[in-house]
């Protein structure tokens, strides 16, 4: 019976040993439970602020970078005309990400990644846009210094042409100068007839019945061949035109009266050419006579006769 009892009392320490080692093991374990959990909550809890806290800067850091953005698009638009345009609607587009990114508070990590790819998009735009002006600049420079040469060119050709045109002209003067006809020796007298029907000069104005007027025609060998006109004009003392005292006009607001007209038929050579004006026995009176000779409207030479 003795060993009986012992055997319970052995049985009852071992069980108390048991529960006792079980209760301990159970308040460890959920102990460190409790901990890990509340460890872990404080954790997340720090994760969420780190990832606010990187979220507001990565906003801030894309919104700096889309100002600067901004203010390139606004420094290209100022100097190219030309891609005004363009530029404009991309400078809208980072406008209009800024206004997004501006409106949103505390971006997730999904969205600060869109931002970025978008701000990369805007980028690499902008360079490409960079690049094509580049191109256009180069190109600009290259047609101005082509036009330049070109410009250099025609000058030197105008120089040329203005030069030939100026001798060209000078050559053409001198030709219609050279070309012109000349007259020389000039001269007037007065006639008388005589019974038997002869002709005599005199100085007389009643014995006077007509004047014969002379003149050469000198020698031209570029000068038109064929016939030539000249137009006499005779001037008595009160100025008034004596013979036909026609009026003939020549087209370039030129228009002479002239007395009478004598012709030659120039062949390049000297010729003596004269003419005769008739008149009635009282036209001739005491005084001076001037006698014009006229290649068309042009005054070739004068000279006059004095009757006593």
């Amino acid at each position: 019976m003795k060993n009986r009892y012992g055997n319970n009392w052995f049985k009852l320490f071992f069980a108390l040993l048991l529960g006792f080692g079980l209760g301990a093991t159970v308040f460890i374990f959920s102990s460190e439970l409790n901990g890990g959990q509340r460890k872990m909550k404080k954790d997340h809890a720090i994760q969420n602020i780190s990832d606010v806290e990187n979220g507001v800067l990565a906003q801030k850091n894309i919104l700096d970078s889309l100002n600067i953005l901004k203010t390139a698009y606004d420094t290209v638009i100022l100097e190219n005309a030309a891609l005004f345009e363009e530029l404009e609607l991309e400078k809208r587009n980072v406008e209009n990400l800024m206004e997004i990114i501006q409106a949103s508070h505390n971006p997730s990590i999904n969205q600060i990644k869109i931002f970025r790819n978008q701000l990369v998009t805007l980028k690499a735009s902008l360079d490409a846009k960079m690049e094509e002006i580049k191109k256009l600049k180069s190109q600009n420079k290259n047609l101005l210094t082509e036009i330049e040469s070109q410009n250099v060119v025609m000058y030197k050709q105008k120089v040329e042409n203005d030069t030939l045109i100026s001798k060209q002209k000078k050559l053409e003067t001198t030709l219609k100068d050279a070309s012109k006809l000349a007259l020389s020796n000039f001269n007037v007298v007065a006639l008388k007839e005589k019974s038997s029907g002869k002709e005599s000069e005199t100085e007389k104005a009643r014995n006077t019945k007509k004047l014969k007027v002379s003149f050469t025609v000198n020698a031209n060998s570029i000068a038109k061949t064929g016939k030539r006109v000249f137009y006499i004009q005779v001037l008595d003392q009160k100025n008034s035109v004596l013979g036909e005292n026609k009026l003939i006009e020549f087209g370039n607001d030129k228009a002479l009266v002239y007395s009478f007209i004598v012709s030659t038929d120039f062949q390049g050579k000297s010729a003596n050419v004269y003419g005769i004006l008739n008149t009635d026995d009282s036209l001739f009176k005491k005084g001076t006579y001037f006698v014009n000779f006229f290649d068309k409207q042009e005054i070739m030479g004068s000279t006059s006769v004095t009757l006593q």
